[in-house]
């Protein structure tokens, strides 16, 4: 199940990138840090070029922290690439990047006064992993709109920063085709993609189902089960009987079932899950190269 969601003004965006990147010397990528493959767009680095470019691995608190060191660890085996960890909504969290943004400068830029010509840097990355939230933190006021919808961000905005640092923000931006069935399900799971663009319940029945497997113990304690359902329609169901989801003749509405299983996903109810692993992804990256004549 291939995903294609690429709406005009991310068409435009794109455009915007291209022209604006010749005057760019590092580029931020947002990633979400419950899904940094699934959430890294394969066009940041087609138009980085050699850049160096630091991965930001934000939401790191709601992510699985033994997954998230690991991802730190594969990113940082490419070249010209920092891996931070980073929850943008935490107070203090940008203020300290701010520093380490001019620390990579001054090693990556030479001996260029940064006061004089700052270092310009671009930020960004797919819908809603939270690179409005990074902006407004690393101003220290509210000046990029936020909301917890994708797509907010419509143009671009420049603001210089302390210690000779000029920052470029840009809209949320997805590839014109997500190809990978995993990714775009790990996308819709996460709240990257609207819920227009893919049956909800399938979403959750991808996500019960993957929960069931790697974090069956959270699920049992969020839901108070004695036992683990045997399947993801079995789950939804027995998530629809515990939250009242239930229709005339105490058919389970399993719409509203999903909803609440995403919700609590996607708020940190069900505790710190990563949807992927580098090794998940190498292994099913070496699957489809297998398959292929």
């Amino acid at each position: 199940m291939a995903i294609q969601w690429f709406p005009g003004h991310m068409h435009k965006a794109r455009k915007e990138v291209k022209k604006s990147m010749p005057l760019i010397d590092m580029v931020i990528e947002v990633l979400d840090a419950r899904i940094p493959y699934s959430s890294e767009n394969p066009l940041v680095d087609e138009l980085r070029g050699e850049r160096p470019c630091i991965k930001l691995l934000n939401k790191s608190d709601l992510a699985d922290p033994a997954t998230t060191k690991a991802w730190q660890q594969h990113f940082e085996q490419e070249r010209g690439v920092k891996a931070i960890a980073i929850v943008a909504e935490k107070k203090g969290e940008a203020k300290g990047l701010i520093q380490k943004l001019s620390q990579i400068a001054k090693t990556e830029l030479g001996d260029r006064n940064l006061e004089l010509k700052p270092a310009r840097v671009m930020i960004m990355g797919i819908p809603n992993v939270g690179k409005s939230t990074l902006m407004n933190g690393l101003l220290g006021r509210n000046l990029a709109k936020v909301g917890n919808e994708p797509a907010i961000t419509k143009m671009q905005q420049s603001t210089r920063l302390a210690n000779g640092i000029l920052i470029y923000d840009t809209p949320g931006m997805l590839w014109p085709k997500v190809e990978d069935e995993d990714s775009g399900y790990r996308l819709a799971v996460s709240g990257a993609i609207k819920s227009t663009a893919i049956e909800f319940e399938d979403v959750a029945l991808y996500a019960a189902d993957y929960l069931l497997h790697h974090y069956p113990e959270l699920i049992t304690a969020r839901y108070k089960l004695k036992e683990l359902p045997k399947d993801d329609i079995e789950l939804l169901e027995e998530i629809g009987r515990r939250r009242g989801t239930l229709r005339s003749g105490g058919r389970i509405d399993m719409h509203k079932a999903s909803e609440v299983l995403l919700n609590d996903y996607r708020s940190g109810a069900l505790g710190r899950i990563s949807l992927e692993t580098p090794e998940l992804v190498a292994a099913k990256k070496a699957m489809v190269r297998s398959d292929k004549p």
